[in-house]
């Protein structure tokens, strides 16, 4: 099979405590050079993204807030893949003295055990969101979004198909879009979920640290 692009998570993967090194961008660079096209698909809100990682110019999409929001650095263009939270989820969440809470264009974001408010207020409210882990991270979006639903957009604006992507992730919400790609390299302990979950692709387990995934 031929692949012509890499989708990557970032915590975790291109990243060790939010920061990517020298030789991982190196690697990127080197990459991008060979006229592959270069995906990144976080959990994370694009401002956060971009204070912590200014390098964004090395890719050529971005799938941010779990597949909610795609960037395209070279235009300097946001656009939301679904709509915004409702302002009644967001208020009530504060009235119950949810905290910390993130709001982002398509996503809102806590941390364990708040995952229990959540939860009551979603039935509360009567709401049709979802609630996605990651590492301690409660993440909630519209039922149908995550990082799979986000990747096969980006990949749409760039005329190319899921079997010709190598994708890497290493937490529980990276198995949604390793399970659409041609090739998945699982990093640390999510390997072994992804074996099963992406039952027609090669996957590759792999416990590198951080970063090292692209320079080894």
């Amino acid at each position: 099979m031929f692949f012509v692009a890499l989708a990557t998570d970032y915590d975790g993967t291109l990243a060790k405590d939010g920061r990517v090194d020298a030789p991982t961008i190196d690697a990127l660079r080197a990459l991008q050079a060979s006229g592959r096209k270069l995906i990144l698909v976080t959990g994370r809100e694009l401002p956060d993204l971009k204070r912590v990682f200014p390098a964004l110019d090395l890719f050529d999409m971005v799938v941010a807030e779990n597949g909610g929001l795609l960037f395209e650095p070279a235009k300097n263009e946001e656009v939301p893949l679904a709509e915004p939270p409702p302002a009644t989820f967001v208020a009530r969440l504060r009235e119950v003295g949810v905290s910390p809470l993130s709001v982002g264009r398509t996503i809102v974001s806590t941390w364990e055990p708040n995952e229990i408010a959540v939860l009551k207020v979603l039935h509360e409210l009567g709401l049709e969101l979802h609630i996605i882990f990651n590492k301690g991270a409660v993440m909630v979006l519209p039922a149908e979004v995550n990082k799979a639903f986000g990747l096969k957009h980006a990949l749409d604006r760039l005329c190319l198909s899921p079997h010709n992507v190598v994708a890497i992730g290493d937490a529980e919400n990276d198995l949604a879009f390793l399970g659409i790609c041609g090739c998945a390299v699982a990093v640390g302990l999510v390997g072994v979920a992804a074996s099963w979950v992406n039952s027609d692709a090669a996957c590759v387990p792999n416990r590198t640290p951080s970063g090292q995934n692209f320079t080894t």
